[in-house]
Parts: structure tokens; sequence; C-alpha cells
């Protein structure tokens, strides 16, 4: 949501006589902390059970799919999300009620669970001028494949990093932290850990029989899988189909 105002294009919309405003599906002191602590530069609002969402679903605007908020996914005491969390999107609406433009995110091994890879501001905003400027008074079509700000990470190496993140015991998410708590270790340190833990396989099978180390890794593999198969469950993998909400 940052990239509105970082690219721009927040300035840019609001030129033209537009708004634009966060829905989010945690409660609205969450949604407000949010406001602030990220300096996103427009109103949040909280929408912990689906109404806002409910009616846009009802008018036929956009249906956005929905997480269950359990297990690797809910490792926050302050988190609420009693009817799941939306995965991304974005609506755009005439005073009217015409849609401009509409987006929604699937969640896939592609996009890790619909955690990365979202449409960039200036597309965005590139494709509401377009059907500004057409004639065509009709609704804007769901974009299946926009420009986005990035690709994803591949699949087993998004689960190498997050097992490295638990040290190589237990795959362990990246929760958003708030002002106050510990923050969790990311970027060059958790990379670190990856390329250390293959320096010291290939160390182990340069310096230790062969058999011996392959019995380990096949020890290794089945002492994590449970939490490997568990984050196989709980991060979303919707390749075709429409949402069916919670």
């Amino acid at each position: 949501m940052r990239s509105y105002k970082e690219s721009g294009v927040l300035e840019e919309i609001r030129k033209a006589g537009g708004e634009v405003f966060a829905v989010t599906s945690e409660p609205q002191s969450l949604a407000t902390e949010a406001e602030k602590g990220w300096g996103f530069g427009f109103t949040s609002t909280g929408d912990p059970h689906h109404e806002i969402l409910d009616d846009c679903r009802t008018r036929g605007w956009l249906n956005l799919f929905t997480t269950k908020d359990v297990g690797v996914l809910s490792q926050r005491s302050w988190v609420a999300h009693p009817k799941g969390y939306f995965q991304p999107g974005v609506l755009v609406l005439t005073q009217e009620g015409r849609v401009l433009y509409r987006w929604r995110c699937r969640p896939t091994r592609k996009n890790n669970g619909g955690a990365l890879s979202r449409p960039k501001p200036n597309y965005v905003w590139s494709q509401i001028k377009a059907r500004l400027d057409t004639a065509e008074q009709g609704d804007a079509p769901l974009d299946e494949n926009p420009e986005l700000d990035d690709t994803g990470i591949w699949w087993p190496f998004f689960v190498l990093v997050l097992l490295a993140h638990g040290w190589f015991i237990r795959p362990k998410t990246f929760p958003l932290g708030r002002e106050g708590e510990a923050k969790s270790v990311r970027g060059p340190k958790i990379l670190l850990r990856v390329a250390g833990f293959f320096v010291g396989v290939a160390a182990a099978f340069a310096f230790l029989p062969t058999l011996w180390v392959l019995a380990a890794l096949v020890a290794w593999g089945i002492f994590v899988w449970p939490g490997v198969a568990q984050i196989h469950r709980e991060f979303q993998n919707v390749p075709e189909g429409e949402p069916s909400g919670l």
C-alpha cells in the first residue's frame, strides 16, 4: 500500500479528483495502527466480519479469495481475523458505481500463497486512465495478467527460507511485528543461514562417509516433514476456480 504514495500515484489520483482507501480484514484498531505506523497516506477501514467484502460480492464488483487464520498463519496473540483474512485485491469505482479497474490475488505456490506479487501502482493508474478515456461505458473485466511488482519466490526455496528462519528444525513464518516487539530475522541474515546449511552439507560429504551423510539427511527430512507439510496445507494454492469464501 505504501507504494501508491512512494510512486506518486496517490497524488496523481487526488489531482484527478479521486481518492484511495484501504480495507482490511483486521479490526479497526489494527487498521488504524497500520495506517499510522506505515504512513501510506490514506484511510484504512477494518472489516473483520467481511461486511464490505460481502457487499462487493453482492454488487458483482469484486470477489476476493479468503484464507483461514490458523496454525503458522496465526503466530501473534494480537492478530484477529474472526472470518479469515482477505487475499489482496484492487477495486476502482466511479461515484456512479462503474468499475474502472479490478484485480484480485489468486493465491498459488508461485506468489507464495498470496504473500507476494501485486500490480504496480503506475500500471493500475494507466489502466484507470485508459478506461476513463474510452467511450465504452461497461465495467472493466477482471485483470488476469497485470504488470506485477515482482514474480514471487520459487516455492522450494521459500520453504527452505522458512526452515532457515526456524533454524532448520521447523519452518517459521515471518509475521508482521508491532512497535516494541522484537523483529524477526530477515534478509541477508536468513540467506547466510541458507548458505551455511549448504556449506555444512558440502563439508559433511567431503569429510564423512557418504552413506552417513545421506542417512543423516534422510533422518532430518523425516524430522522436518510435518512442519513442511503444514506449510503446504496452510499457504493456499488455488490454481483455478472462483473464491468460495469461508
